[in-house]
């Protein structure tokens, strides 16, 4: 992989920033379009940036820029992917404060936010299916996947008390599969 420059990188995402509309997971097919397309990023490396992006405090647009840009060319190229994709939003929500601000209550553009949700879902909702489809690759992390849905959308489960029971069960077959090699 060629040296990606400082410059690309924060225009590249500064475009993804500029286009992304409700919020970090809204982002994944844009950096998977821009930054998988050019060869600056592997296939594989992009489960792995989001998982550590949600991982880390913060916003998960920002996290995802910080540790794309890092694996890209380290902390200056963490800076500018993080400027890119962070200035265009800001400018445009500064934008919008000082020219819509008498605005918000206007039939238009409450049919016009109204009329974006539905695309800001597909965004979503599209990456974590195919998501899903790469990293279940047996039939129970299928259903770990379908339970933990189940359980968070429906149920109002805390995500947190589920990865750390999921981490304790992992824990707990690792440790049984160890022993059963180690005696057998």
């Amino acid at each position: 992989m060629a040296m990606v420059s400082l410059w690309q990188i924060f225009l590249v995402f500064a475009k993804i920033g500029s286009f992304t509309i409700g919020g970090g997971y809204a982002m994944i097919p844009l950096i998977r379009d821009e930054l998988v397309r050019r060869g600056w990023i592997s296939e594989e490396e992009l489960p792995d940036i989001i998982a550590l992006a949600q991982s880390a405090p913060g916003v998960l647009a920002v996290n995802m820029s910080i540790f794309a840009g890092y694996k890209m060319r380290g902390f200056k190229g963490s800076v500018a992917a993080t400027l890119g994709s962070s200035l265009p939003s800001f400018l445009i929500i500064l934008l919008i404060a000082m020219l819509f601000t008498g605005y918000q209550d206007n039939p238009i553009v409450v049919r016009i936010f109204k009329g974006i949700r539905p695309v800001v879902v597909s965004l979503i909702l599209v990456p974590m299916i195919n998501m899903a489809r790469k990293g279940n690759k047996t039939w129970w992390a299928w259903v770990i996947s379908a339970a933990t849905l189940f359980m968070v959308a429906f149920m109002n489960f805390s995500p947190i008390y589920i990865l750390l029971t999921l981490i304790v069960v992992a824990f707990c077959i690792t440790l049984i599969k160890e022993r059963r090699h180690g005696n057998g």
